[in-house]
C-alpha cells in the first residue's frame, strides 16, 4: 500500500486537505496537470466574503474566518459594493439582505467608485466585510504543510483508471500505479468522470464557465482602494488587480470539463453591462481568461463517503467558493476520514453529505 489515503485533484480542495491530513495519515495526492491550482483555483477573483453561497457554504465560510483572521497575509481589506440601476429593485434587495450589505446613497458609491456613472446607477449598498484573498500564497501555505508532514504532492499524474479490490484501490496515472485504502474526489470539473472510472454513481455536477478581462484602470485612476462592485442579479461585476480592473460578464454557461477559455461574444455583453454602469468606455483588453465553477444539482458542496462505496469520499461542487470554505471544508473532509467527531453541526455535516441525493 502506498497510502492510507490517495486524493484525487490538485486544486484548494485537494491541497487543503492533503495538509489537514498528512499529520495523521499518509497521503498521495494526483494532479494531472504539471502545477497545482491549473484550473478552477487558478483564475479565481479571488474574495473572501463569508455570506455569499448557499446557506451550507455560508456557514462554512463564517466558520472559516477564525483560520483567515490568525493567517497572517492571507486576507487584504477590500469591501464589496452593488449597484443598481431601475428595473432591478427586487434582485438588488435580495442579494443587498443575503449579503448584509448596507444602503447607501448613490453620491456615496461614487465617491468610493468615481468612475460610476450617477445618470445609471440608481441604488447602491455596501459591506466592508470582504477581503482579498492572496490565492498563491494559501495553496503554497497548504502544500508546504502537507510535504512537511510526509505528503507526496504529484504533479502530471492524470488518473486513467481505478479499481477496488480486497479493500484497496488500485489509482492508475500516467506515470505509474498508486494504492490506497481510501480515495478523495476532489476533481473540481472532472469530479463525475472520475466516479464513473470507479464504478461509483456520478452525483450530476455541472461545469460552468465564467470569462474574466483584465482592463486598464479607467482614466488612469488609482484603483487600488476601490471595493469589488457587483451589478445587481450578478450581471457583471468587477475588482481590482495590481493596478488594473478584472472585469466579468459572470455568466454561468453548462460545459464539459476541459481547459476554460472566455468566449468573445458573452465577454463584449457583460463588458457593455460594465460599460452602462460607468463614465469610462472600456479601450482595450490587458488579458483575458476562463474557469469553470463546478456545482451540484442543488448548488451546495459535497463533502463525505459514498451512500455505497464508503472508500470513495467526495470533496466537490465549491462551486466558485472554494477558497472562501476552504479551511472548514478541509478539516471537515479529514475528521470524517479520520473518524473523529466533526467541529461543525451535525446539521451541517447532514446538508454537505453525498447520501442527500438518495444514491
Amino acid at each position: 500500500m502506498d497510502a492510507d489515503v490517495v486524493i484525487i485533484g490538485g486544486g484548494i480542495a485537494g491541497v487543503s486537505l492533503a495538509a489537514r491530513l498528512a499529520p495523521f495519515a499518509s497521503v498521495v495526492l494526483l494532479e494531472a496537470e504539471p502545477a497545482l491550482g491549473h484550473h478552477a483555483s487558478g483564475r479565481s477573483a479571488a474574495l473572501y466574503e463569508p455570506r455569499y453561497g448557499s446557506p451550507a457554504v455560508v456557514e462554512l465560510s463564517l466558520v472559516s474566518a477564525d483560520f483567515f483572521h490568525k493567517t497572517k497575509g492571507i486576507l487584504s481589506p477590500r469591501g464589496l459594493m452593488m449597484v443598481g440601476c431601475a428595473g432591478d429593485e427586487a434582485a438588488f434587495a435580495t442579494e443587498a439582505a443575503a449579503m448584509a450589505l448596507e444602503p447607501m446613497t448613490v453620491a456615496e458609491a461614487c465617491a468610493m467608485v468615481p468612475v460610476l456613472n450617477p445618470e445609471a446607477v440608481t441604488m447602491a449598498a455596501f459591506s466592508p466585510e470582504a477581503w482579498d484573498i492572496d490565492t498563491d500564497l494559501l495553496m503554497q501555505s497548504f502544500a508546504r504543510t502537507a510535504r512537511a508532514a510526509g505528503a507526496e504532492l504529484r504533479t502530471g499524474a492524470a488518473v486513467t483508471a481505478l479499481c477496488h479490490k480486497d479493500e484497496m484501490w488500485q489509482v492508475t496515472t500516467a506515470n505509474g500505479s498508486v494504492t490506497g485504502r481510501v480515495v478523495v474526489n476532489a476533481a473540481g470539473a472532472w469530479v463525475d468522470r472520475v466516479a464513473q472510472m470507479a464504478g461509483v454513481q456520478p452525483l450530476g455536477f455541472t461545469p460552468y464557465r465564467r470569462s474574466m478581462a483584465r482592463i486598464p484602470a479607467p482614466e488612469a485612476m488609482d484603483v487600488s482602494r476601490w471595493p469589488m462592485i457587483f451589478g445587481a442579479g450578478e450581471a457583471w461585476y468587477a475588482k481590482p488587480d495590481a493596478g488594473a480592473l478584472i472585469v466579468s460578464p459572470a455568466e454561468e454557461d453548462a460545459t464539459d470539463p476541459h481547459d476554460a477559455w472566455a468566449d468573445d461574444m458573452v465577454l463584449a455583453e457583460g463588458l457593455a453591462r460594465y460599460e452602462a454602469m460607468v463614465t469610462a468606455p472600456v479601450t482595450r483588453l490587458l488579458s483575458n481568461w476562463a474557469g469553470l465553477r463546478t456545482f451540484a444539482p442543488d448548488r451546495t458542496l459535497v463533502i463525505g463517503a459514498d451512500a455505497r462505496h464508503h472508500s470513495f469520499f467526495w470533496l466537490a461542487g465549491q462551486g466558485g467558493q472554494g477558497f472562501q470554505s476552504c479551511p472548514a471544508a478541509s478539516q471537515l473532509a479529514a475528521d470524517l476520514i479520520l473518524g473523529r467527531a466533526p467541529e461543525v453541526s451535525a446539521d451541517l455535516v447532514k446538508a454537505l453529505s453525498p447520501s442527500r441525493f438518495g444514491r
